[in-house]
């Protein structure tokens, strides 16, 4: 078993793994992390076997419905770089990253619970949001969009410190008018 975990999968059941945690994110945020799987899977298209074979757990689909959010977030920065000028791909990542929040907030207390028995559900995930928001401020520096005395860790520390006060949906107003203050001030020539 352990080596077919390690085998690349294949392309349909890669398509199967995707609507299933595609389907999870949607029905956790309408009905909670106490929805039924079965009903995930029916949503997913896949049979039950399909989903247990690819979750063996519902801890497991919480993990892995979070790690796909924070890959989802760190790989839209390179595709905004080449849509978008910079600080507007900057600007455009940040609410995606708002959207991830909000994805997380509403499993933070599952997310607990699995890091409580001994789980790592973060794994990489800030070194990766790290990662993307350097590139993105690295690109915006290199354009001369942006102030080059802020660090990518200072402008990661306030999106945490928004996150956390604005993560609840109800605050979404609240957020962007608090993104928007702080990506004002990160312009060059503030």
């Amino acid at each position: 078993m352990a080596g077919s975990a390690q085998r690349p999968l294949r392309a349909d059941a890669r398509r199967n793994r995707d609507r299933i945690l595609a389907a999870a994110v949607r029905m956790f945020g309408e009905e909670g992390l106490d929805t039924h799987l079965e009903r995930i899977a029916k949503e997913a298209g896949v049979g039950s076997a399909t989903l247990y074979r690819n979750f063996a757990t519902r801890e497991a689909l919480i993990e892995a419905v979070y790690r796909n959010e924070v890959a989802q977030l760190c790989d839209a920065a390179p595709e905004l770089l080449q849509e978008k000028p910079p600080y507007e791909a900057l600007r455009a990542w940040t609410r995606l990253f708002l959207d991830y929040v909000t994805t997380k907030f509403g499993m933070a207390e599952a997310l607990r619970a699995i890091a409580a028995t001994g789980g790592n559900p973060y794994g990489r995930s800030r070194d990766m949001i790290q990662a993307a928001i350097t590139d993105l401020m690295g690109a915006c520096a290199a354009a001369g969009a942006i102030r080059t005395d802020i660090s990518p860790t200072d402008m990661g520390a306030a999106l945490e410190g928004i996150a956390l006060t604005s993560a609840n949906p109800e605050h979404r107003e609240r957020a962007e008018r608090l993104l928007d203050l702080t990506l004002d001030g990160l312009k060059a020539g503030s």
